[in-house]
């Protein structure tokens, strides 16, 4: 039993409100603007609170904030239409505990989530939700911006909209699809993902949608695909920047209407499938480029989740060691020597680059010693400032046009040690490491420009031949965006 608020504008939901509450025994106010909101939470302490995120005199979200300032234990869901799910989204971000869609379909699943806020329910639920994470692999640690990622990721994994995620390679977003995967109510359907850029066009068409008895040479047989597999289920579908603009297209037509048509095919065919999207590119840039639809990113990134890369949640590598090393089911341990070496590396590869490096130490260590060293990293841990690694501090203009020599010298270095190196390496790092290159070079071209240019932004960039837009997107890969 509760004191629970509603502030909704239609007087019909305030209604339906007061009879289902009053109903299981709870005492409710109703509001139906923004002027009743601030008189009934000065009158009145509430444990509960349901309001519109979209009302005549005052906007649901500065509510919120005020409620949380007013009322900090009182729990608040933010009540929404699907064209506002972006804002709901938002209200998670600044405390709400959950939104719930207009019209209220099914009222058991509202009934248990009041239950749940008015009980002790949201401890056990988050108890869950670290539980699950682990158990996937996807390891949040201490990081803020890692268990705030989580947090949303579980809020919004229990309702059908469809989901970005973006973040470098190796940070781990085919494991937080997973997660959202196994948190949904679709967690017993299946779960099936494809790597866009891994397939060709016209296979990866054949993938998706399926292909009838002869669509081309060598469908000797119809197949179903993953749309067809998948249905009441979660595609996964990775490196999504990489699909081809037909397949776009394609895509598009079914996040619009859930039909589509097999390759070769004319029978229209349904599917409820839920899309979780991934890339390590920066869509938005790619739409400028032309090479991603505007339309199929509007449909996509309903909710966006961005993964932070290692570098950013140094303070978790102790707990993603001691993760893997349970993994590998191995008694050996990092020494703490060891351990701060690492914290010194740029880590390109992300968390699969540091899974990398723990199982070779582990492979060089076992029957050697207890406590794994120094000596058994690496060669590119050993040396500082070596391939992909950039100090974290921010530096001076003059400081990234001037370094941008001894940057490239001990770039080449890097690349030439791992080369000559015999041992096994991730070549997919070294990759990352060139792309790493790239960002710098032109960042440090569009620095030595504004400085030429006395900060003009729009003559930088008409003198480097590219958008301003551009221009902003490369300054702000490395977190510095000097003003005009």
């Amino acid at each position: 039993m509760g004191n629970i608020l509603v502030i909704d504008d239609e007087r019909e939901v305030g209604t339906f409100f007061q009879h289902l509450l009053e109903g299981r025994g709870n005492k409710v106010k109703l509001g139906f603007s923004g002027e009743d909101f601030f008189q009934l939470i000065q009158q009145y302490k509430f444990d509960l609170a349901f309001i519109d995120v979209k009302l005549p005199d005052a906007n649901g979200l500065n509510l919120l904030k005020q409620l949380k300032r007013s009322c900090p234990s009182c729990k608040a869901v933010v009540m929404t239409g699907y064209s506002t799910v972006k804002t709901a989204v938002e209200a998670i971000k600044h405390g709400a505990n959950d939104y719930i869609e207009k019209p209220f379909d099914d009222i058991e699943q509202l009934e248990r989530l009041i239950d749940e806020l008015l009980s002790d329910g949201p401890l056990s639920s988050q108890d869950d939700m670290y539980k699950l994470a682990e158990t996937l692999g996807f390891i949040v640690g201490t990081n803020k911006e890692m268990n705030d990622l989580l947090k949303l990721a579980y809020k919004i994994a229990k309702k059908n909209v469809n989901v970005l995620i973006e973040g470098e390679t190796g940070t781990g977003k085919e494991v937080l699809a997973h997660f959202i995967h196994n948190a949904s109510m679709r967690y017993d359907q299946p779960f099936i993902g494809v790597n866009c850029g891994a397939v060709s066009e016209t296979l990866l068409e054949s993938e998706l949608f399926g292909h009838e008895k002869g669509a081309f040479t060598g469908a000797v047989k119809e197949k179903k695909g993953i749309f067809e597999i998948a249905n009441r289920g979660t595609l996964f579908l990775d490196e999504i920047g990489e699909a081809s603009l037909a397949t776009q297209v394609k895509l598009l037509r079914v996040l619009e209407t859930g039909e589509y048509i097999r390759v070769g095919g004319e029978t229209i065919r349904k599917t409820n499938t839920r899309i979780i999207a991934a890339s390590h590119v920066n869509l938005a840039k790619a739409v400028e480029e032309k090479t991603f639809r505007e339309d199929l990113l509007y449909r996509l990134d309903v909710v966006k989740l961005t993964i932070p890369p290692l570098r950013e949640r140094l303070e978790d590598l102790p707990i993603l060691i001691d993760y893997f090393l349970k993994k590998l089911n191995t008694p050996l341990s990092f020494s703490e020597d060891c351990i701060s070496r690492m914290k010194q590396y740029h880590w390109p590869g992300n968390v699969r680059e540091l899974y990398n490096v723990v199982k070779r130490a582990i492979t060089l260590a076992e029957g050697e010693t207890e406590v794994i060293t120094v000596d058994y990293l690496p060669e590119k841990l050993k040396v500082p400032l070596h391939l992909g690694q950039v100090s974290n501090n921010k530096r001076s203009t003059k400081d990234e046009v001037e370094d941008l020599e001894a940057y490239l010298q001990k770039w080449m270095n890097g690349v030439l040690a791992l080369w000559k190196n015999s041992d096994r390496l991730d070549l997919e790092q070294v990759i990352s490491s060139v792309k790493e290159l790239e960002t710098k070079i032109g960042r440090s071209f569009v620095m030595k420009m504004l400085k030429e240019t006395l900060g003009n932004r729009k003559e930088a960039a008409e003198r480097l031949n590219i958008s301003v837009r551009t221009l902003r997107y490369l300054l702000k890969e490395k977190g510095a965006d000097p003003k005009a």
